[in-house]
């Protein structure tokens, strides 16, 4: 054995073989990474051109030729976009920062406790900070084995939770020992996670009474992604089926409807904002809108459902519009998250 490769296993045998308490402790430990889509770091235009040109960039998201993509994102929409996307962002800031990253901490924090000390949670955003490789490299430096990936997406869809795992395998590809990971691709079928869905549901009835129409209103998707054979569409249905059995509501009492689309190519349907804009004439004057693929309230919700979509609904000739919040650090919705990574843990 050379004097070079002896210096190197002595090292490894000091480390991984004789650690020392505070790293035999934290070898001990399993990491769980909570990830979400992201946010920009402020609401202003440079701020929200980095984002955007990170979001976009990937495949998953944007299924188009990559040199062809390219031309329009730089060339296009990097140049227009940022300030309309600011402005909308600035007017969901708060003091403590971008709602989603707020939820998202308190979320982290919630699960944390529910743990305990024998597991260490840690949150990853995929696109912004705090970024997926980052918080990897901090569980690396921690010296932890084993790691519990939850993508916090209940609807499993490849430009959300396959992008994640993607995320995580390009970093992981730079890595020497890389460690036990399980990755949970979605939780739908979680009955705590559905339990806390019927109860949001059924607090914003035992406040505001039942209204003539729920809409569970889900982010969209290209339509080509489904007939590729993404099975986003169809657990978006599935959820929407199991909460109103839950609640034992009529079929004609709730809709499925798809938000947030943006270029001239078909999208997942029907589209939210055209069903606000058409219940009013088919007689529905009082609906509650839920968006149950956020975890957390983001944009899409506070913005363009609270605000925008809102407007739709009510120029049309809506009386009634309430829009029930997103499930955030809800006492339910942490104990589903903690079901969830139990049974993996």
């Amino acid at each position: 054995m050379s004097q070079q490769y002896r210096a190197v296993n002595d090292r490894v045998e000091e480390r991984f073989h004789n650690p020392s308490d505070e790293t035999r402790r934290t070898q001990q430990k399993t990491g769980v990474l909570l990830t979400n889509l992201g946010t920009p770091d402020a609401p202003t235009a440079p701020a929200l051109r980095r984002y955007l040109a990170e979001f976009l960039s990937d495949p998953r998201v944007i299924e188009v030729p990559r040199l062809l993509w390219k031309i329009i994102l730089h060339g296009i929409i990097l140049r227009v976009r940022p300030k309309k996307s600011a402005e909308a962002y600035a007017s969901v800031w708060s003091d403590e920062g971008s709602p989603l990253l707020v939820i998202s901490q308190h979320q982290r924090g919630a699960v944390q406790k529910a743990l305990g000390d024998e597991v260490i949670v840690k949150l990853a955003m995929r696109y912004g900070n705090p970024s997926i490789p980052k918080v990897m490299r901090e569980f690396q430096e921690l010296g932890i084995r084993r790691i519990v990936v939850l993508p916090l997406y209940p609807q499993y869809a490849a430009p959300t939770t396959a992008s994640t795992f993607d995320a995580l395998a390009d970093e992981l590809k730079t890595w020497r020992w890389v460690p036990s990971i399980s990755f949970i691709s979605g939780y739908v079928d979680n009955p705590l996670y559905i339990s806390a869905l019927a109860q949001s549901v059924q607090d914003h009835i035992n406040e505001h009474g039942m209204p003539e129409k729920f809409l569970f209103s889900y982010h969209g998707t290209p339509k080509r992604y489904l007939d590729n054979g993404d099975p986003y569409h169809c657990l978006c249905h599935k959820t929407t089926r199991l909460v109103r059995e839950k609640l034992g509501l009529e079929e004609s009492q709730c809709m499925t409807t798809f938000q947030s689309r943006f270029g001239r190519e078909e999208w997942l349907k029907p589209y939210t904002d055209e069903t606000l804009k058409q219940l009013p004439k088919d007689g529905i004057k009082h609906i509650a809108i839920l968006s149950p693929a956020f975890s957390a309230d983001c944009l899409e919700t506070l913005e363009e459902l609270e605000e925008e979509n809102r407007e739709y609904f009510m120029e049309a000739g809506g009386e009634t519009y309430h829009y029930i919040p997103a499930l955030n650090d809800r006492e339910d919705h942490i104990a589903a998250i903690v079901d969830v990574l139990r049974r993996e843990l």
